[in-house]
């Protein structure tokens, strides 16, 4: 049994998603959860949230980049990627 605190902020469409750790990411997991109204000066710093976009890189750097979530950059950007045609050619 793991506990897991975490701050979350919901989605446009009122939904809020909870990262898991490594080891509960396979089967199912079972989720008891208590919400209440955090004030902006309540929140907690955690290494994710840094001051600048470039600490927050290097952050994730350290933790080891988003291999778990696009583990081939390339056929990523592939799919991603909507070309449109270009004047002259075919």
């Amino acid at each position: 049994m793991s506990t897991i605190t975490a701050i979350l902020e919901p989605d446009a469409d009122g939904t809020l998603h909870l990262p898991l750790p490594e080891e509960l990411r396979h089967g199912k997991v079972q989720v008891e959860a208590t919400l209440q109204v955090v004030s902006q000066a309540a929140t907690i710093e955690t290494p994710a949230r840094k001051d600048t976009p470039l600490e927050a890189f290097k952050a994730l750097r350290e933790m080891g980049g988003l291999r778990h979530v696009i583990p081939d950059p390339v056929a990523w950007q592939r799919e991603q990627r909507m070309d449109r045609p270009l004047h002259g050619r075919d």
